[in-house]
Order: C-alpha cells, then structure tokens, then sequence
C-alpha cells in the first residue's frame, strides 16, 4: 500500500513513538534530579549514614541512572510499574481507582463541553459578523486568557462562599446518591470545560468559516441553495474532519487543567496522587503518573494528526 494518506499516516505515528521514548527519557531523568534523597526522607533525619546506605543500595539506587532508566522502561513495556516507596504497595494498585476517577471527570467534562462548544462555534460561523457572533468571539477571548487556577478559584467564591450552592471540595469517594454525584463533579467540571470550550469555540467557528469561503460553497449559493441546505449538506461534511481535528486538540487541554482543578478542589484523581507523590519524592509513582499524562496527551495529538490527514481531500 503506497498511497499518500497511508504513508504520512505510518510516518506520523513513528513520529509519536519517537516522541514518547524522548518523553520517558526526559521524565525519569528529571525526576532524578529532583533535590533530597529518597533513602533518607524513608528513614527520616535520625537515620544513620550506613542504615542510608544500606536502603539505597537494597532499592538499587547505587546502580547507574542508565542502568536504572533502561530497566524501568522495560518494566513500563511488560505494564510493571514498580512499587511505590513510600506506600510499599505496587503502583499499578495506587493508580487503578484514581485514573478511574480522572477519567469520569474527564468524560463528563467532553460530554458538557464538547456539544455546547460545537453549538456555538458552528452557529457563530454561520451568523457570522452579527451580534451573536460578536458576543461569542469576545466572551471565548475573555475567558481564553484567564488561566484555570483563576476560573477554579472565582467558582469557589461565588458557588461556595457567597452562595453555597456546591462544596468547595470534591470528594469523589462519598459518593451515593445522584445529588451527591452532582456535587462532587459540578465545580471542577466548570472549571475544566470553560477552559476546554473556549478553545473548541474558536477552532470549530475558524474550521467552519474556512469551509464556508471555498469555492464549491460559493457555487451552491448562487446555484439557490437555501442556507441551511449549505450549511448541513455542503459545509459540515466536509468541515467534519477539522471540526473532529479540533476537539481532539481541545480536549488536550483538559490534561493540563486536571492536574490544577484536581489539587485546588481536592478531587481523588491521578493528578493529585502525582502531587502527593512529589512532596515524599516517591519517584517510581511520580514517573508512572507523569507518564500515564504523556501518553493521554501524545494520543490525543496523533489522533488529531491522523484526523487531519485522512480528512485532508488533496492527499486522496
């Protein structure tokens, strides 16, 4: 098979798996370097030089960083994760109900964010240069520039303090009923899709309108096609694959902000075990998580590669 499709597509995904051993070199290495020994906040301040040595060299610290580097990228090829230090359990027990957790926030958030975001960027591409479409574009560019720590922290002051609606922290493991369901996810899944919608707004309206200006769109509308029969028969079919494109690139974002909405609101997700896990410098815990976040987002761009390869009609 020697089309070009199939060939930048096998090209893209080498380029992924290239990218993803750099990642897991830069990750452990990093992490290395961070300060303080392991051995010695194990065995606290009080501990002797040689009962410091001796876990060191029982947990194979005195081995090579190479050494060390190639040995826990096998285990990560096998699915091992290795075993905590300062839990002494293996990581894959301390990470299965939290990436569980991570992942219904994330799921409800794209099941929010996702239809209203395309909602509104493909009418305000259809309406555009009116009123509804100025509203949209300002309010996208005013939210767009606000960071998530600022989005969580307004959510807190207004739902939680001034009008006490939802609890100000998110305890996704009391959950029991449906109301409570409701609060558990109701602030961090606020805060995560303004940041994720804005972004799908603004790609979607720009995927739209660039579909709407070509020529055969043009060609419809002075052949009498009604608006609506261009719009939903002639654009969107062929704006599917930058629209499908833009979500994937949107959804990227919710990576970055899960890691600040799970610590401010003190969600029981991956982020925040990575969090805890960098203040007891358990290294293996914090490798797996940063690795489990690497991979989520390297996914999410290749598929959005791919996407955009396939939808592209110059390369069929």
């Amino acid at each position: 098979m020697n089309s070009p499709v199939f060939n930048l597509a096998v090209k893209r995904l080498g380029i992924a798996i290239v990218t993803l051993l750099i990642v897991a070199f830069t990750v452990f290495f990093a992490t290395e370097m961070l300060p303080g020994d392991v051995a010695e906040i194990l065995l606290g301040q009080a501990a002797t030089p040689e009962a410091v040595a001796g876990l060191r060299e029982a947990m194979g610290l005195n081995q090579p960083a190479l050494l060390r580097f190639l040995q826990w990228l096998g285990n990560l090829l096998t699915g091992d994760f290795g075993t905590s230090y300062a839990n002494n359990m293996p990581i894959a027990d301390l990470i299965g109900g939290r990436l569980i957790n991570s992942l219904k926030l994330a799921g409800v958030t794209a099941g929010i964010s996702v239809p209203i975001a395309l909602t509104l960027g493909i009418t305000a591409a259809i309406m555009r240069g009116t009123i509804y479409d100025r509203i949209i574009s300002t309010l996208t560019i005013s939210v767009i520039s606000v960071p998530e720590f600022m989005v969580a922290t307004i959510a807190v002051i207004v739902f939680s303090v001034y009008l006490g609606w939802l609890p100000a922290l998110s305890m996704a493991n009391e959950v029991q009923s449906i109301v409570q369901l409701f609060k558990v996810f109701a602030m961090p899944v606020i805060t995560l899709s303004f940041v994720v919608s804005v972004q799908m707004i603004r790609m979607t309206r720009a995927a739209v309108l660039e579909t709407l200006n070509t020529p055969y769109v043009e060609m419809a509308l002075l052949k009498g096609a009604s608006r609506r029969r261009m719009v939903v028969h002639h654009a969107l079919p062929n704006a599917l694959g930058p629209i499908v494109n833009a979500v994937a690139l949107s959804l990227s974002y919710l990576l970055g902000g899960v890691i600040i909405v799970e610590t401010i609101f003190n969600y029981p997700g991956v982020a925040k075990l990575m969090l805890d896990a960098v203040a007891t410098r358990d290294l293996p815990l914090i490798q797996s998580c940063a690795m489990i976040f690497c991979l989520a987002y390297l996914l999410l761009i290749t598929i959005a590669d791919l996407i955009a390869i396939v939808s592209n009609p110059r390369l069929r």
